[in-house]
């Protein structure tokens, strides 16, 4: 190979340089791509220290399984070793495709993102339950607890587990397990000749294409023991948003949505100027998936390390328990960003309200502020902020 230096030919290819001279120009191979989409890990902020492990990876990085019927991928611990509390799955329907019917060893919750599609299950007191779901609506089934999802029309949602070694091709499948049982079994549970079991699939179905389903109403099974007590939906986009400057904030777990025991969530909205303003969480760690616009979040962890991550559409972030961090919006369109947790309630902690709530002397002290800082705090909290003057806006 030629000896020769491979220099930048075009003054807009990002160098990592800070702006206090710190660092050089990259004449090496490198994947240009990668560093414009996130300038913070070129050049981090001059504030982030230490060694912090990595807390974000892509669902564009990850396999597609592909099935006729649809697709889905999965960000587990396996590709984002940190995340041990939930794993994601992005799921995608034809009209009338199916992903079989199926239980887990784990609870599933779900975000419907496009789309709409028919949700079915029985519990283990024979109650049943169905229902039609759509752009903004969940659904939550209980580990162990058999279900199915057929696409009305082309659709896509997240599915998220509270275990973050999972992985969607683990699952329990009816076809499977049917493939795997002797005829003369099933022929001796359900009380019908071997010759009905001719036709069975030779293994996991997992996603197929059918036929579009008819009205709900036309699909009903009548249970001698009723529908389950508790539902399985929860339509968020109907909930009451908790309003501030810079943006809102939906929050649900088991209080509004009690048949999720194992997984609460907050659906974040931050506009152009706002930030999702520093806080933590003190029941467990945070796994996130970014619906649009762009961010970049900073995470403070023990003996004063911090680091900077950069955001946007269809990308997983981490935040480890107790461990302070901000989003930041960093783009031109209204970032939304879902917020999940392995717990049975949404908490967190706000520095803000913290602050005001604690005595003035006490702070000045320990900060040394003055009352410029001091009369600004807020008693309430603010989940989402923008303060005229004091916003980010994007070179």
């Amino acid at each position: 190979m030629e000896k020769r230096v491979i220099r930048s030919t075009t003054g807009n290819i990002p160098q990592p340089i800070r702006s206090d001279g710190a660092g050089g120009v990259d004449n090496g191979p490198r994947n240009i791509m990668r560093d414009i989409q996130n300038p913070d890990m070129l050049v981090p902020p001059i504030t982030d220290n230490g060694l912090v492990p990595n807390l974000k990876f892509s669902f564009s990085d990850t396999s597609m399984i592909l099935k006729h019927g649809g697709w889905s991928r999965e960000v587990t611990a396996r590709e984002l070793p940190i995340a041990t509390t939930l794993a994601g799955v992005n799921m995608s329907l034809t009209a009338g495709g199916v992903r079989e019917l199926h239980w887990h060893k784990q609870a599933e919750w779900s975000f419907m993102l496009l789309g709409r599609a028919r949700i079915t299950s029985v519990d283990q007191n024979g109650k049943n339950f169905i229902a039609d779901v759509g752009p903004g609506d969940l659904w939550y089934f209980p580990a162990g607890i058999p279900h199915s999802i057929q696409g009305l029309e082309d659709c896509e949602f997240l599915l998220v587990f509270d275990d973050g070694n999972f992985s969607d091709l683990s699952t329990l499948s009816i076809s499977s397990w049917f493939a795997h049982t002797p005829k003369e079994v099933l022929s001796s549970n359900f009380g019908v000749p071997e010759s009905a079991f001719s036709t069975i699939p030779s293994g996991q179905v997992y996603i197929y294409q059918g036929e579009v389903p008819g009205a709900i109403e036309s699909q009903e099974v009548q249970s001698p023991y009723g529908e389950v007590p508790l539902t399985f939906k929860h339509e968020l986009f109907k909930q009451t948003p908790i309003k501030t400057p810079g943006g809102s904030v939906r929050i649900v777990d088991s209080t509004n949505f009690p048949i999720s025991k194992t997984v609460a969530a907050a659906l974040v909205e931050i506009e152009p100027g706002g930030m999702r303003e520093l806080h933590w969480h003190p029941n467990n760690d945070e796994w996130q998936y970014y619906l649009t616009g762009q961010g970049r979040m900073t995470v403070f962890t023990e003996n004063g390390a911090a680091r900077t991550f950069d955001y946007r559409a269809g990308d997983v972030g981490y935040v480890p328990f107790a461990t302070g961090h901000y989003i930041q919006h960093t783009g031109t369109d209204t970032l939304w960003v879902l917020e999940i947790f392995k717990s049975d309630r949404f908490e967190d902690v706000s520095l803000n309200q913290w602050m005001a709530l604690t005595p003035n002397e006490l702070i000045q002290s320990n900060l040394n502020v003055g009352p410029e800082l001091i009369s600004a705090l807020r008693k309430e909290k603010w989940p989402v902020v923008k303060y005229p003057g004091f916003s980010y806006i994007p070179k």
